[in-house]
């Protein structure tokens, strides 16, 4: 019996190396992204310690660290706002990822599903030329039988 090869199996291969890059770089985008809005979460955490603690400190004493915390506050806005507008992209760009991958995958798929049918259409094939060359050895042997009995007889011929 031969064995199975198709034509299509190279583009199959790449196809699912492809698909494995896709999800790496899909892995990285999803880690820097938890990254990102940790150190945001961390970040609005920190801001909302510094107030309650404001909250809490003796009027006088207070009124020294509101205003040093007022100055600070706006470096942590823009901070704060570069780390939303940072997760805004790596979510765009995750999404982009994710649908990297499906197409990847849905196209893979398709080729495994080709392959399948191919590899079915090859092996009935075979069992057909298998079994017709199982009848033949059956017929051959067959004639030889009739042959090897009628072969000492005189059938008039010649």
């Amino acid at each position: 019996m031969k064995r199975f090869a198709w034509r299509l199996q190279r583009v199959l291969d790449i196809k699912g190396k492809e698909e494995q890059i896709k999800r790496a770089e899909l892995l990285g985008v999803t880690e820097k992204l938890a990254q990102t809005r940790g150190v945001l979460a961390m970040q609005k955490r920190l801001l909302m310690n510094i107030i309650d603690g404001l909250t809490e400190e003796h009027p006088g004493k207070r009124l020294a660290n509101q205003e040093l915390f007022l100055r600070s506050s706006t470096t942590n806005d823009e901070l704060i706002k570069k780390l939303e507008s940072r997760i805004r992209q790596l979510e765009t760009q995750q999404k982009e990822k994710i649908a990297e991958v499906l197409k990847v995958r849905r196209f893979k798929e398709g080729l495994e599903k080709l392959r399948v049918e191919a590899k079915s259409q090859f092996i009935r094939e075979q069992e057909k030329l298998d079994q017709k060359e199982a009848d033949e050895m059956v017929a051959t042997g067959f004639a030889r039988k009739i042959i090897q009995q009628g072969g000492g007889a005189d059938d008039g011929i010649g």
